[in-house]
């Protein structure tokens, strides 16, 4: 015979799966204050549920909202937020999987790029909630012993974030995003680098080689490494301007001389 506590879990379990299937039934045992009308009032509560965390992905993901429209984002919202409900109370990650979502949203076929131009709100998301730490300065790279130069390994700023995409991600967000509405001329690829040096988000346009320089970088290897890694990705790869851009785009949180390891 079940005990309070496991007909309680059982009710629970019961509210959780009607509040998130519109054809469920009102879970058995739920009683108005008054009595009756239960029914209607879990419909507006299920349906208040829904809306409120469809609203929370509008919040997260303004610039594919307004690339597909209010209407068609509210309803792949709530087919997501019918699928995929919150596993915490705390919305900030809420939301991190529905690009991959989208990418079998039949109805988002046609708009290709979407789930990329997610990924990169995410990005941005991720990059402003992470922890504050003060990037290595021009003063920290200047320290290091330019005879062991490459075998410096880069603790990357928890802040940074790397997407690479086959559309111009980062252009189609910046349009939709409030930025300069104008055509996409270019529709080759981009890699883009999101960091948070100080308070604001910054989102920029890899040059070639950049992304796999950081990809490697990240991954642990060493600077020599890293930059093998960019110029087998791009013969013009700028050495010299990357490892500039560790410091003055607060990519690198400390450097680790090949002495130290």
């Amino acid at each position: 015979m079940k005990g309070i506590a496991d007909m309680a879990a059982d009710l629970q379990e019961a509210f959780r799966r009607a509040v998130l299937d519109p054809a469920a039934e009102t879970p058995a045992g739920l009683r108005a204050h008054h009595g009756a009308g239960h029914d209607r009032r879990f419909a507006v509560y299920r349906n208040n549920v829904a809306l409120g965390l469809a609203g929370a992905l509008e919040g997260r993901f303004p610039a594919a909202m307004a690339l597909v429209g209010e209407e068609f984002f509210r309803a792949l919202a709530i087919l997501f937020v019918r699928e995929h409900p919150p596993r915490s109370p705390l919305l900030l990650a809420y939301g991190d999987d529905l690009p991959d979502f989208v990418e079998t949203f039949e109805p988002a076929r046609e708009v290709p790029y979407l789930a990329d131009v997610m990924r990169l709100e995410v990005a941005r998301s991720q990059a402003y909630h992470a922890a504050d730490n003060e990037p290595a300065t021009l003063i920290d790279l200047q320290a290091l012993d330019p005879e062991s130069l490459g075998e410096t390994r880069v603790v990357l700023h928890p802040a940074v974030r790397l997407l690479r995409s086959a559309f111009p991600a980062a252009t189609i967000w910046q349009i939709n995003a409030g930025g300069e509405v104008r055509p996409v001329d270019d529709w080759a690829g981009e890699d883009v680098l999101v960091t948070r040096p100080a308070l604001d988000v910054l989102v920029q346009v890899l040059p070639p080689g950049g992304y796999a320089f950081l990809a490697a970088l990240g991954a642990g290897e060493t600077l020599a490494a890293a930059a093998e890694a960019a110029f087998a990705a791009a013969l013009d790869f700028n050495l010299a301007a990357a490892v500039a851009g560790l410091v003055g785009a607060g990519i690198a949180l400390r450097f680790i001389p090949g002495s130290k390891l």
